[in-house]
């Protein structure tokens, strides 16, 4: 008999209602439903072949069958990525766009990270103590916006502190949105653009100088493979493209410290623990809550797999929430424990919160160490403190994209421990 490997296939002549209803949930649901890893649909008028898995992941991470230029919608690189960003590049033009930012993760500078993240948590916490109230999320942010500017070499006024991580979380906040918040999000991206291209400019015309190796000092004097630099424009994006990111960790920061208070056991094993329960830790973190729910990708050329058939131009969106909670690769996945990374395997392909594949050649997140390191420092110093979590709505809404507690977790009563 002829084995019928034909795909799933979703009807409607357009899903993107369903997606927008069901958020997070919408490719894991379906994967169910037709007990297959993938299936068919149809999204924003065209044909979308969605995946979830390891081995998912590790076909969609070759480059010579999916390319990314094509892939990311307009909406998504007008308020998140920035237009024309490392992002959305293929082959010889990436790689090379791409070692700018691997420059950038040598352990000196996460060293130097480390050590301006718990600057900054030392420096809000003295703060919060006089505050009645601290949301957690909204604190956060500043505290990277303030953090990643450091880092990156980009002076920090405080009088915009407030007013560009609010812009930063809106430009996230915006990927899957649709109405007043996307809105929102564009144009907190034309602002954040205008202060990161004078930015440049200053560097450039030796009104600031950064130290080498940060990213606004790199930003400014990278060459493309022309050996032309990067335009005024191009280069506000890449260095936006490393301040957002961080920015981004709050959310994560969130989570974890939500985590703590839902498990009591975990925050005092992570106040104690050593090193590496504080790295699962945070990598449970990661991989149990909802960051990016999908990623997206389109066919190079022809091809097939699993008896599958790929066409040329076809978009496929890889599931990333379902990947990480995905029954055949990690045992009770909706149960939170940290203790599971302590034989993981560090498969690039099982394990993709912010995206899989390797680092160098591929599209995996070059700023996965530094969530991973600003997550340890950030979660660590938090159990060095005393504060109460008063009554307050933690539910987290699976179809908002990028979603997050209802209440952005609120804290009173902090106070350092002398």
């Amino acid at each position: 008999m002829v084995r019928d490997t034909r795909i799933p296939r979703e009807k409607g002549l357009d899903n993107s209602l369903s997606l927008m209803q069901e958020g997070y949930l919408y490719i894991p649901n379906r994967c169910r439903r037709f007990q297959s890893n993938i299936f068919e649909t149809r999204l924003l008028g065209q044909k979308a072949i969605c995946m979830s898995g390891e081995e998912a992941a590790e076909i969609f991470y070759d480059n010579d069958r999916f390319k990314r230029k094509g892939a990311a919608p307009k909406r998504v690189q007008k308020t998140l990525f920035g237009m024309n960003g490392v992002q959305t590049m293929d082959g010889a033009a990436h790689h090379h766009r791409k070692q700018l930012f691997m420059s950038l993760m040598t352990e000196k500078r996460l060293r130097v990270l480390k050590d301006i993240t718990a600057e900054q948590w030392q420096a809000s916490i003295n703060e919060w103590e006089n505050q009645d109230k601290v949301v957690l999320l909204e604190e956060a942010r500043q505290i990277m916006y303030r953090m990643g500017c450091k880092w990156a070499g980009v002076p920090v006024n405080e009088e915009q502190v407030e007013q560009h991580a609010g812009d930063l979380g809106a430009m996230i906040d915006a990927f899957g949105a649709v109405g007043p918040r996307y809105q929102r999000g564009r144009r907190a991206r034309a602002r954040m653009e205008q202060w990161a291209q004078q930015i440049i400019k200053d560097v450039r015309n030796g009104k600031y100088e950064p130290p080498e190796q940060t990213a606004a000092y790199e930003m400014a004097f990278h060459r493309e493979l022309s050996n032309r630099r990067l335009s005024t424009q191009m280069a506000a994006v890449e260095l936006l493209n490393i301040i957002r990111p961080i920015v981004a960790i709050s959310w994560f920061i969130t989570y974890g410290t939500m985590a703590m208070h839902n498990h009591p056991e975990v925050r005092e094993k992570v106040k104690q623990g050593g090193e590496s329960y504080r790295k699962w830790f945070v990598q449970e973190v990661r991989r149990f809550y909802p960051f990016g729910p999908f990623t997206g990708a389109r066919v190079r050329r022809n091809f097939t797999w699993k008896g599958h058939a790929f066409k040329k131009g076809t978009l496929v969106l890889l599931d990333l929430y379902g990947t990480n909670h995905h029954p055949d690769i990690w045992e009770e996945p909706e149960q939170f424990r940290p203790e599971r990374f302590r034989n993981w395997k560090e498969s690039p392909f099982d394990f993709i919160p912010q995206g899989g594949g390797e680092y160098d050649m591929g599209h995996r997140c070059a700023g996965e160490w530094v969530t991973i390191e600003v997550m340890k420092t950030s979660l660590a110093f938090l159990t060095m403190i005393d504060y109460e979590v008063p009554p307050q709505d933690k539910s987290i809404d699976m179809a908002r994209m990028p979603t997050l507690p209802k209440s952005r977790f609120v804290i009173t009563n902090v106070a350092s421990k002398r």
